[in-house]
């Protein structure tokens, strides 16, 4: 991915504001963090970037929508993404924000640029506009649905400046055959060549109709596309079109590796090069598209309630775990699956037995039979072919990491470190140096010391190939084996061997203690609070075919998230029949009873009188609702949704509430007449 001594710039897709961060979002993000640690380790000068995307209609809207300007909706979103990096442990060297004064004059300079140099012209534009995507589509029927995400298209009538993408078609094939790995992986690649081929036509770069962008320059009635806009983050951030631009951006600049999600490669692979090229910039080296997210083999969305937060996660198995599971258990450039089950399996196995036994057992060997100091490997009698495989394995597996990785196999990379883990454990069970230790003459004191070195000395090279994805959990790992601040470990030069003999050991404490089935069981209660909190917000945003939650403009839908394959295709329009709509009975019902569920501050239980019988049903509305006004109120349920467990009661139905503002307070659905209990919403 890098020369010796080079410098090295990463850059994940900026998020977009519209949605909460939540693990998609966060796979990209870990993806890279792990990608610069290790740039880092091997010496690199390393640059990280990532970010939020701010601007457009569609944030304008929700904006309104909240009740708050569109600055005051970002800025607290924005803060949230950020925070959630900053837990986790992010080790991003900048967070843009488009709103920011740098941005909107680097952006402001770019288009400049691209005017003088004869590729923008004025026209106007009639057509079809996804306000989701912020996408112009190529369809014909007004309202007709967005090719990408399915949602309604607006027809769109405005002056506009558009930018001269057709005539750069043919540079643009000659780019993609003349550097095959600029487009990774090479389906991604694929796809964009049939793209182009298919003909470009020029690109609207402007839009007259809404103000919340950043204004043209000299013609502040149009704002600038928000595509424009937010691919420019790469090249502003480090200082293009600043008035000091010149060092970093001439030190960075182009980039080493654009991470973005695969349903975004079109803007980067067709509509970023072209910029660049048209501008006379140069072109970053690659453009990697990874897969989605799945959970438990479903799409994530807001309206199917099945978005896992990462927080969930960190609370209760800490971000090394989560880390460790995207990286290891996601086959990168494919399509994966999450589940919490599958979460805690891959943690106990690999971490918990593995890499944490590893340590424990091999450190605790050593405190006890060399009073915490590295023993010295005999060089000759008390060796056996055990060791030689040993180090050979550990030498080949070290090379094996690096060309892996670097061709960003990484979970292939992972679990060939994880074989050495292997292999070392049954050469500790084959070789008993428990007891070899009960015989006191020389010989087997040296065979000893000889067995616990070549432990200890592979388990400092799988906690060195691990550390830039699992780096909380390695530096201490690092620390117990005596070696201090792992941060400062030239990877470049791991080899067989380095493990100072008579190296002090700090105090030996477990690093991945084992979870139990509780783990998964706290986890599934947490989101399922979340959802219950956030249920009635799931009408907000209809989910058309290939629809993604949160989507960001320059990554996507959930980040990282997508859709397993439907077994009927939603209608294209996103509309229902009415016989799909008479499934739900919504019922008029009236609270008899209202209290707090325990230890959970968002939920009420409830009684509910439907006039047939009386339903328990726990809410989320804690917050916005004292239990004892509500009784006596008439609310709109759900009666026929399948019953389900929070916190160990059984919810018999669901209260119908609008989600008010960001936070999503919630406000019932009431009658200003007299309904009688009972009554069918039809």
């Amino acid at each position: 991915m890098a020369d010796a001594t080079s410098k090295f710039y990463i850059t994940t897709p900026i998020y977009y504001v519209n949605a909460r961060p939540h693990i998609g979002h966060a796979y990209t993000t870990i993806v890279c963090d792990a990608i610069a640690r290790r740039q880092r380790m091997l010496g690199n000068d390393t640059y990280f970037l990532t970010g939020t995307d701010e601007h457009g209609q569609k944030i304008e809207r929700s904006a309104n929508a909240a009740g708050k300007s569109p600055q005051q909706f970002t800025d607290e979103v924005a803060a949230e993404f950020k925070s959630l990096w900053d837990r986790m442990g992010i080790s991003y060297d900048k967070f843009i924000r488009t709103t920011s004064d740098e941005h909107k004059r680097g952006v402001q300079a770019m288009f400049k640029l691209l005017q003088e140099r004869g590729y923008i012209y004025k026209g106007s534009y009639t057509g079809q506009y996804c306000v989701y995507d912020e996408l112009y589509v190529d369809v014909d029927t007004p309202g007709a649905p967005c090719p990408d995400c399915g949602r309604p298209t607006e027809t769109v009538r405005e002056e506009n400046y558009f930018f001269k993408l057709s005539a750069l078609q043919d540079e643009l094939l000659k780019l993609y055959s003349a550097q095959p790995d600029f487009i990774r992986p090479e389906s991604r690649r694929n796809e964009v060549i049939a793209f182009v081929r298919g003909g470009l036509k020029d690109l609207s770069i402007s839009r007259t109709t809404f103000k919340w962008g950043i204004p043209v320059p000299g013609d502040e009635k149009h704002v600038i596309y928000v595509w424009l806009d937010a691919l420019c983050n790469y090249i502003t951030a480090i200082g293009f079109g600043q008035p000091d631009a010149g060092k970093q951006f001439a030190r960075y600049w182009p980039a080493d590796v654009h991470m973005i999600g695969k349903e975004i490669v079109r803007f980067h692979c067709v509509y970023w090069p072209a910029f660049l090229i048209a501008a006379g910039l140069p072109l970053p080296h690659n453009i990697v598209a990874h897969g989605w997210l799945l959970f438990e083999e479903s799409k994530m969305s807001k309206s199917r309630g099945n978005i896992v937060r990462a927080e969930t996660i960190l609370d209760v198995l800490g971000g090394d775990a989560l880390r460790y599971f995207l990286m290891r258990e996601v086959v990168f450039g494919q399509d994966g699956s999450f589940s919490f089950d599958a979460l805690v399996q891959r943690f106990n196995s690999d971490l918990a037995n593995g890499l944490g036994n590893l340590a424990s057992r091999t450190l605790s060997m050593i405190t006890r039979y060399f009073q915490g100091q590295v023993p010295y490997p005999s060089a000759a009698a008390a060796r056996t072919p055990a060791e030689e495989a040993i180090e050979k394995l550990a030498t080949q597996t070290i090379g094996d990491f690096n060309q892996l990785w670097d061709a960003f196999q990484m979970s292939r990379a992972l679990e060939s470190a994880w074989a050495l883990v292997g292999a070392v454990d049954k050469y500790i069970v084959e070789t008993q140096p428990w007891a070899v230790a009960d015989k006191q003459d020389e010989d087997s004191r040296s065979r000893l010391a000889t067995i616990l070195y070549t432990a200890a000395e592979a388990l400092r090279i799988v906690t060195a190939l691990a550390h830039p994805v699992i780096p909380e959990s390695t530096a201490r790992i690092w620390a117990q084996l005596g070696l201090g601040d792992i941060s400062k470990f030239k990877l470049r030069d791991l080899k067989w061997g380095q493990l100072p003999v008579s190296t002090k050991l700090e105090k030996v404490e477990g690093v991945f203690p084992r979870a139990d089935k509780s783990a998964i069981e706290r986890m599934q209660t947490m989101e399922q609070e979340r959802q219950a909190t956030a249920a009635p917000a799931a009408v907000q945003e209809p989910a058309g075919t290939g629809a993604q939650a949160g989507q960001p403009a320059t990554q996507a839908a959930a980040g990282a998230t997508a859709q397993a394959a439907p077994s009927a295709p939603a209608p294209a329009n996103n509309y229902i029949g009415i016989e799909d709509f008479m499934k739900v009975e919504l019922r008029v019902g009236e609270v008899k009873t209202a209290e707090k569920v325990e230890k959970a501050d968002k939920l009420l239980k409830l009684t509910v009188d439907i006039g047939t019988e009386v339903r328990t049903i726990v809410a989320g509305i804690a917050k916005a609702y004292e239990p004892e006004k509500l009784i006596g109120r008439k609310v709109v349920i759900v009666a026929n949704l399948a019953p389900r467990k929070l916190r160990g009661i059984e919810s018999q139905g669901m209260i119908v509430a609008a989600s008010l503002g960001e936070e999503g307070s919630p406000a019932l659905a009431g009658f200003h007449e007299d309904v009688p209990v009972g009554a069918r919403l039809k």
